[in-house]
């Protein structure tokens, strides 16, 4: 993410209409046009010339600008809330509540989640609270920022009892070294509800949800999710939409971690004038699934167009991701993410930084291609850019072949690409692969054709490009 970027945290990514329009006049006035939203279910924008303390004075709900990166927004799955599945005893309102009590800006990164849900990140806090079968309590799983792995605390944790334990960790949390010492002090300060911890959480896999466009809610409400291809979001739109809002007693807008932002409870009544507001400004509200599910740096430029170099190869060969999320990521050896799969951009050495030098990638995917096994297995390492699409195939294929039954790490190997390499030829411009082994049945040549002896007429089969459009590549091989 780039550092200049200043922000406003939304607690939980649940902000109002009135709360939203108030902060989008005090972008306005900053000369501001566009906005992020944040992975952490906040909202970035870039503060040059104006002063944090004269923006702060305009606004009429006393939001607080943060240039301190060491501030951390929480983040909650009060978004998925009623829309997708849930824990049974988990209600909206559960998690404002908890939201309420907060009093305090925390520094470690807090995640109030439902396990049955895929679409926030369940364990890339440093306190992740998670819903338990019991109600109203939850696991809390651990990972300070000065420890190696993490871990579970030995009880369950209040509902009401969240804000207050969030916090005294924070008081004390630099002097302690594992979760065993962690119970100690806590026990020996603070008085709380706890529950005894009857058994380990378990965590159902979820293929990740499509999460955008005019949804049914009960019998007389829709959900509507809204998504920017570039993440900047326009803010007079936006303030337009928080003025339909209003009009129509829409009480709660929620930030999304991928980027986007869902509006729970239209009204039946209301969807007709919606989909005019929607349609007058052209705002596209089906977009493919093939690019809603990434994660990517906020305002990288070189990471958008990787991802959409990526997710173009994808489409011209016709390659389903649905369930699958995929992550960019410019922090060799941060494994934070909350994607199946990670393209992780490698460090240049020293030496040649003040060079052009294409950049190599790692491609990384989580166990079962499930983050919350919380375990990263490396795929392929040193990669060049041209061959990252035919190895993202290749785990899409793996990871469907696997779904629906019992897999461990062992059914699907780290590959070696030293070891791997089989050389193809690949049309530049839609990404067609000629392999020599295989020919080309449509143009009725031979399986074991060399591609230096095909005619100077042989034209990709897909795009009809010349000859002179391929050049050698090399992909992995099982």
């Amino acid at each position: 993410m780039n550092d200049d970027l200043h922000r406003i945290l939304i607690k939980g990514g649940v902000t109002s209409p009135g709360e939203l329009k108030d902060i989008i006049t005090m972008l306005e006035a900053a000369g501001l046009s566009t906005v992020f939203f944040g992975s952490r279910q906040d909202i970035l924008f870039p503060l040059k010339d104006a002063k944090e303390e004269q923006l702060e004075g305009i606004s009429k709900l006393n939001t607080d600008i943060i240039g301190n990166r060491s501030y951390q927004n929480i983040v909650s799955s009060y978004v998925s809330a009623d829309i997708f599945d849930m824990t049974y005893w988990l209600k909206g309102s559960t998690y404002l509540y908890i939201l309420e009590g907060f009093d305090f800006s925390p520094k470690l990164k807090i995640n109030i989640t439902d396990p049955k849900q895929r679409l926030v990140p369940i364990f890339n806090g440093n306190l992740n609270f998670i819903a338990s079968d019991s109600e109203d309590y939850w696991y809390l799983n651990i990972k300070l920022p000065h420890w190696k792995t993490s871990a579970f605390y030995p009880v369950l944790i209040y509902s009401w009892d969240i804000n207050i334990v969030s916090k005294r960790i924070e008081e004390i949390h630099e002097d302690i070294q594992d979760v065993e010492e962690l119970f100690f002090v806590m026990n020996k300060h603070l008085e709380t509800n706890n529950k005894t911890m009857e058994k380990e959480l378990k965590i159902p896999f979820q293929t990740f949800p499509y999460y955008e466009g005019m949804n049914r809610l009960g019998t007389d409400s829709y959900w509507l999710g809204l998504y920017w291809r570039n993440n900047k979001y326009d803010l007079r739109f936006l303030k337009d939409f928080c003025g339909f809002c209003l009009d129509n007693s829409i009480g709660k807008i929620c930030v999304t971690p991928w980027k986007s932002f869902i509006v729970k409870g239209i009204k039946t009544s209301s969807r007709p004038e919606l989909e005019r507001f929607l349609g007058k400004r052209g705002i596209n509200v089906r977009h493919s699934q093939l690019e809603m599910n990434w994660h990517v740096p906020v305002d990288d430029g070189e990471a958008l167009e990787l991802k959409k170099f990526l997710v173009s190869s994808f489409d011209q060969n016709d390659i389903s991701t649905y369930g699958l999320t995929f992550g960019i990521s410019n922090e060799m050896g941060n494994r934070s993410h909350f994607a199946s799969v990670v393209i992780e951009k490698n460090s240049l050495p020293t030496l040649v930084k003040d060079f052009d030098v294409r950049p190599s990638y790692n491609v990384l995917y989580f166990e079962n291609f499930d983050p919350n096994t919380q375990n990263y297995t490396t795929y392929a390492q040193d990669i060049d850019k041209i061959e990252l699409p035919g190895l993202l195939m290749e785990l899409s294929k793996m990871y469907f072949d696997q779904l629906g039954r019992a897999t461990d790490s062992e059914k699907i190997t780290t590959k070696e690409v030293v070891d791997t390499k089989h050389r193809v030829y690949q049309c530049q411009d839609c990404f067609t692969v000629y392999d020599e082994v295989l020919g080309d049945g449509v143009a009725g040549i031979h399986p074991g054709t060399k591609f230096g002896v095909l005619p100077d007429t042989y034209s990709c089969p897909v795009c009809d490009g010349p000859k002179s459009n391929f050049s050698e590549t090399f992909l992995l091989i099982e």
